[in-house]
């Protein structure tokens, strides 16, 4: 599994439209191939910093569809609006994985 980690500072005052713009796109990301699962974090003692968290099945699943011209220009326009230049990002591949036991 791949992680993208994306840190997006958003423009003061443009919180609700970045939010609302990322909502209506999501079903562009949901339906990229490999595409496993995503959150969308706010900084809690910073409201102008959001956090992305997405997961992909393999690394060529995020350069070839998130980060190929289709999906840049259907996904991205509508929310990069609302955020500063450059966000930067971080590609993870998952090195351990620990979930809680369930008790008996």
């Amino acid at each position: 599994m791949i992680l993208e980690v994306a840190h997006l500072q958003i423009i003061p005052g443009k919180a609700t439209d970045f939010e609302q713009a990322f909502a209506r796109a999501q079903h562009i990301i949901n339906a990229m191939p490999g595409y496993l699962g995503h959150q969308l974090q706010r900084a809690l003692d910073d409201p102008h910093h959001y956090l992305l968290l997405v997961q992909w099945e393999r690394l060529e699943d995020h350069t070839r569809g998130f980060r190929a011209p289709p999906g840049t220009r259907s996904g991205r326009p509508c929310c990069t609006t609302s955020t500063t230049p450059s966000p930067g990002s971080n590609i993870f591949r998952m090195q351990h994985r620990s979930v809680p036991q369930a008790e008996p």
